[in-house]
Formats: structure tokens, C-alpha cells, sequence
């Protein structure tokens, strides 16, 4: 790659992620149908047709946004490895689950909206590449399971109390510091709840 292209690589992935933190906030407030490209170039501070240069409409830009917070989250969530002891896999799954809420609670809250509604934009993933990824989690989990490393959970209902015990915190953060009598979590309140929900799950598999 030569270095004009690496720096225009480079600005283009810059434009995009400011784009698409826009359109988080832009999509969290009004939803899909109430989203507009004018008031997300507007949050961005850029021209209207920039964004139509990276995006051919709103639901292209709504696509390219869940794919991305879909890629990112694979990425930072893959501790769940038939290498790694479970112990420390799920430690740190439950801890890169929990401040993905507290540092980008919308991404989570865009995902629960889209799925609320249907999954109309994601379907396909969730019946192709979802599968395959999950699968290859729940082998991992049973791997484990068969090696005595961990008690006979079921390795399905263990991801999904990990996933909705941890987006809680950003799905229903409203509740969550109503309940607590706060305005806001902080750091320390997050490291509790990485703390107590490692605590409660990891004696749940039979891991001290």
C-alpha cells in the first residue's frame, strides 16, 4: 500500500468513526424511523454530503453502524478461547462486557432496539455468522465442561446471563441509578458490579 492510499485509508476510518458516534447518539434519541441524516451531520459537525460520500442513505449508515458495533464486540469479547483456564476467560469476558456499557452504552441500546423490533436489519447475521460465533463460544464452554473445569452448565444460558446481566447496566441505566439512588454510576460503582457479577457467576459454574 503505498503511503497516499494508507493516509487516505487512514482520514476515511477517522470521517467514518466520528459519523458513526453521531449517528449512535442520533439513533438512541429518535430510533431508526425518527433518525435524521441533516441532525447527524449537524451532531458531527460536518457537511450533509459527507456523509452521503461514506453512506448511500440512512439505512446503509444504520446497517454499517450495527455491523460495526457487531465487529468491535467480537473482538474485545474474545477471551472465551479452549486455551485460556475458565476462570480467567470468563473474569475477563464479564469485565470487557461490563465497561463496554459504562464507555458506550449506546451501541448496546442501538443493539437491544433492533432487536426489540425484530431484528429486520440483522436477521440475517443472527441466522449465519451468529450462529457460527456462538457455536464456536459454546464449544469452548463445553470443552470445559467434559474436562471438569467448570460444573454441567449449560453453555447457551451461561452466555446469555452474561450478556444480559452486563448490558443491563447500559440497556437500563436509568433504572439502574433510580434504583441505586444516584445521578450517575462512576468508576468505582462499575468496578462493584464487575466485581459482584464475576463473583456470582464464576461460584454459579462451580469456579472459587
Amino acid at each position: 500500500m503505498t503511503k497516499n492510499k494508507a493516509s487516505e485509508g487512514n482520514i476515511r476510518q477517522k470521517n467514518k468513526a466520528i459519523i458513526f458516534n453521531a449517528a449512535k447518539q442520533e439513533f438512541v434519541t429518535y430510533g431508526f424511523k425518527g433518525a435524521s441524516i441533516k441532525r447527524i451531520a449537524e451532531r458531527a459537525s460536518i457537511a450533509r454530503a459527507n456523509i452521503h460520500y461514506y453512506f448511500q442513505d440512512k439505512t446503509d449508515l444504520y446497517q454499517q453502524l450495527l455491523s460495526n458495533i457487531i465487529e468491535v464486540w467480537n473482538r474485545d469479547y474474545d477471551t472465551l478461547n479452549v486455551n485460556h483456564e475458565p476462570k480467567q476467560a470468563l473474569s475477563a469476558y464479564i469485565r470487557a462486557k461490563v465497561m463496554h456499557s459504562k464507555d458506550d452504552p449506546d451501541s448496546s441500546r442501538i443493539f437491544a432496539s433492533e432487536l426489540i423490533h425484530g431484528a429486520p436489519v440483522l436477521n440475517d447475521y443472527l441466522n449465519s455468522d451468529f450462529k457460527e460465533w456462538l457455536k464456536s463460544k459454546v464449544a469452548v464452554i463445553q470443552n470445559w465442561i467434559d474436562n471438569g473445569l467448570i460444573d454441567n452448565v449449560n453453555p447457551h444460558h451461561l452466555l446469555f446471563l452474561i450478556w444480559s446481566s452486563t448490558q443491563h447496566y447500559a440497556d437500563f441505566s436509568v433504572q439502574v441509578v433510580a434504583a441505586l439512588d444516584k445521578e450517575a454510576m462512576n468508576d468505582d460503582d462499575f468496578e462493584e458490579v464487575v466485581s459482584s457479577l464475576t463473583q456470582i457467576i464464576l461460584k454459579g459454574c462451580g469456579i472459587h
